[in-house]
């Protein structure tokens, strides 16, 4: 019996350092970074209402506010796609190409700004931009509520959501609806955010082993908070830039924000939740691997040659960043009128250009 005893000491003596180091590693990620609340958080200047948001649903998924009748928010943010569209740029009005990657909705409204260069200060900031640019949208504030103002229903809803406004139909409080259905669209209880609450057996082995790395490596020196990112601007290069392929020349980021030389060739750490889902890579999107987008990290920022291991640690701890993915039930919007005006002919563009694209793209 005594034998007995002693050897269930002696194994608890034998793992007191494993579990000493197991309370650091989660104590370490705490302090770190912090769990997605499970509530929509508030917006600053916008109270995000049952109204509005169901408002903002609506306005997402039309696609009159589009010159084109085509395109909606949804296109390029899918939301049954991880929140953007899984291409490496977007394409736009008249089937133009972006000149950029389409970054996810999920989880924006805790990024400190919105865009690979942070010009927006906030999401309805953001919303007016792609509806306006001629490469995405291509539609103007003025048609916006010409569509808008022609539908009964929208007029009534935009008075409820908007109570005690004259004239409730604004541009402005079409990208605070947007803004307030955006702050809805948040992924809590992936498994990362369970382990934080304490749940050791959350992660496994392997995991655990790539969250310790992304610590101290440096990947969470930009990697951080909620989103695990989107708090702060850094030189995609730090160490070592990446080829032209992945970080053209031509476009410099926030530099064309703040016109500082400094700013070339800077962007803003991208949150790294879900992200998973939301292949292809960077703001050029031309890195589809998430194991190789590590691996890239490590070389540009970091100075750092992961191993193969290393590399496989930290993409298994990524995919842990997955979270319970909204529910959004697809809305029955109003119906056009006579007064509703109609959308652009798309003339000029790619599909235009010769006869032989015609005969060899097959009327479905």
């Amino acid at each position: 019996m005594k034998q007995a005893l002693l050897s269930i000491a002696a194994l608890a003596l034998l793992s007191s350092p494993a579990i000493a180091a197991e309370d650091d590693l989660l104590k370490s990620a705490n302090e770190a970074f912090k769990v997605i609340p499970s509530m929509v958080p508030a917006v600053q200047g916008n109270p995000v209402t049952r109204e509005k948001t169901e408002l903002g649903r609506m306005l997402w998924f039309d696609p009159r506010l589009s010159a084109s009748g085509i395109l909606s928010c949804n296109s390029c943010h899918n939301l049954a796609m991880g929140g953007d569209d899984n291409l490496e740029t977007s394409i736009g009005h008249g089937w133009q190409k972006g000149p950029r990657n389409s970054p996810t909705v999920l989880n924006s409204v805790f990024n400190a700004a919105q865009f690979w260069d942070g010009r927006a200060e906030d999401l309805r900031t953001q919303a007016k931009g792609p509806i306006q640019a001629g490469v995405e949208m291509a539609a103007t504030p003025e048609m916006v509520l010409a569509v808008l103002k022609s539908m009964p229903e929208y007029e009534q809803r935009f008075k409820t959501a908007f109570p005690g406004e004259s004239d409730a139909v604004t541009f402005d409080n079409v990208a605070k609806a947007i803004e307030a259905f955006e702050a809805t669209l948040i992924t809590p209880a992936s498994r990362f955010d369970q382990y934080l609450e304490g749940n050791a057996n959350a992660l496994s082995a392997q995991e655990k082993e790539g969250l310790r790395l992304f610590m101290d490596t440096g990947c969470s020196s930009c990697h951080n908070g909620v989103n695990l990112g989107g708090q702060d601007y850094f030189p995609f290069g730090v160490v070592e830039r990446p080829g032209s392929d992945i970080l053209p020349e031509n476009d410099k980021g926030r530099f064309a924000v703040t016109k500082t030389a400094s700013d070339e060739y800077v962007f803003r750490a991208v949150p790294l939740r879900n992200v998973a889902l939301t292949a292809p890579y960077f703001h050029t999107g031309k890195v589809w691997d998430l194991g190789q987008a590590v691996a890239i990290m490590g070389t540009s920022q970091l100075g750092k040659e992961l191993s193969k291991t290393e590399v496989d640690a930290i993409t298994a701890f990524l995919n842990t960043l997955t979270g319970e993915q909204p529910r959004v039930e697809m809305p029955m919007l109003p119906v056009s009128t006579a007064k509703t005006p109609r959308p652009e002919p798309l003339v000029k563009n790619s599909l235009e250009k010769t006869d032989a694209v015609e005969k060899a793209v097959p009327i479905r």
